[in-house]
């Protein structure tokens, strides 16, 4: 039986042999449900083999050649330790567009797109529009949005030049025109410069929260994730700056996690934003919090 920790080749190393065992592998090791265990396989299977997914399907007897098995078992060995399936294959899918992602970018997660949802929302279809996108990591959020609006110009900010460099790939990849790059540490390199909207998924994690030593975010920059004692301290900083970057009437747009949406906007009442609100995710999390800056302060 295959170890649960390490990835031992098999003579039998055929497609349908190895989805089994690794599927059932990989399901004891990170408590997944069977489904999910078996696409991961499937994921690393198509990476070894460079073949899609109805490729596997419809040759289940194919055997893997030397280099093909070595490959495939490196992953797997990755996998079984906890490294991110996204990191290993080093793209994910979010907001139905392809993203490139590495370690020095958090991965896209399915309930940020909520965050895209709302932002386009507020985007009108024509006319000029400028939105900032604070701490773009990949570049998903800003990307997402740029992709949607064609007539809006997004900036989309990041302090890491290595997670900078992941959002050019990701903007040549997806030859998208009406964005731009810039470092900056929040706010810093915007001085003079204004939005109609402003959107981020800032670090919301307590440092001492027990979820950092748990599943994908073990592998995650933690400059991306943490943010103080409580977990608000960007959130803080955010919500008190924006202002001096925002045009009359116009909103600020924050990912916060599951149990933050009241504290979130009590800073925006704090920070002179009004009309504040915050709408759940699929799973019925508050999520995502808004709030308008009815004037200048």
């Amino acid at each position: 039986m295959t170890n649960t920790s390490t990835y031992l080749p098999n003579a039998d190393n055929t497609v349908a042999v190895l989805l089994s065992q690794h599927s059932k592998a990989l399901q004891e090791q990170h408590n997944l449900d069977a489904s999910s265990a078996r696409i991961e396989v499937q994921c690393l299977l198509q990476e070894a083999l460079q073949k899609n997914r109805a490729y596997l399907l419809s040759h289940p007897e194919y055997q893997l050649n030397e280099e093909q098995d070595a490959k495939f078992g490196s992953l797997m060995q990755r996998r079984l330790k906890g490294e991110p399936i996204a990191y290993l294959l080093g793209t994910r899918e979010f907001f139905g567009l392809s993203f490139n992602v590495s370690p020095a970018t958090l991965i896209p997660r399915p309930e940020t797109e909520l965050l895209v949802e709302l932002a386009l929302q507020h985007i009108p279809n024509a006319g000029a529009f400028r939105v900032l996108d604070l701490g773009t990591g990949s570049g998903a959020i800003a990307l997402s949005i740029a992709h949607g609006r064609a007539n809006t110009e997004i900036v989309a900010v990041d302090s890491s030049t290595d997670a900078l460099e992941v959002a050019r790939r990701n903007t040549l990849n997806l030859n998208i025109n009406n964005i731009r790059l810039l470092q900056s540490d929040w706010f810093a390199a915007l001085s003079g410069e204004y939005f109609d909207l402003i959107v981020a998924n800032p670090p919301y994690i307590a440092e001492n929260d027990a979820h950092l030593s748990q599943g994908d975010v073990r592998f995650e920059p933690r400059c991306a994730l943490v943010s103080g004692a409580d977990g608000l301290d960007d959130i803080r900083h955010i919500c008190s700056h924006a202002k001096s970057h925002l045009n009359p009437g116009t909103w600020l747009l924050l990912e916060h996690g599951y149990n933050q949406a009241a504290q979130v906007r009590s800073l925006m009442h704090q920070a002179g934003f009004t009309d504040t609100f915050s709408e759940q995710d699929l799973s019925g999390i508050k999520r995502v919090s808004g709030g308008r800056l009815t004037s200048k302060i």
